[in-house]
């Protein structure tokens, strides 16, 4: 029996969320990667309440190549999270391989002052 492409990602996704999971105090950074887009959530998992949400669809992104504009979200997000209050995250790439625009979100959130 061979999986699809997103049967295959959505057990690695659940096999991932059996480990990480977010608190109020720190909660979980979630990276959605579309073929267009890229989004990144902060999530606590506790109350099951998303906290605040950054996207390249959002204003204040620059255009540029995909794995630029994914750090650019990075930046986003961390500046959000640090406006909020929250320093600490723990990272959920969400099925996807840490790699190209997942690392470069990361990163981006990194240098932007979240740590994780």
């Amino acid at each position: 029996m061979s999986l699809t492409k997103s049967d295959r990602r959505q057990r690695i996704k659940f096999r991932i969320r059996k480990i990480v999971s977010g608190t109020a105090a720190k909660p979980r950074l979630s990276v959605f990667r579309s073929n267009k887009e890229i989004y990144a959530q902060l999530i606590d998992d506790v109350n099951g309440v998303t906290l605040l949400a950054a996207s390249s669809r959002e204003k204040g992104v620059s255009k540029g190549t995909n794995v630029e504009v994914a750090s650019a979200v990075g930046k986003l997000v961390a500046e959000k999270a640090l406006k909020a209050g929250i320093d600490t995250v723990t990272f959920d790439r969400g099925g996807y391989l840490y790699h190209g625009r997942v690392q470069s979100l990361a990163e981006g959130a990194r240098e932007a002052g979240l740590k994780f």
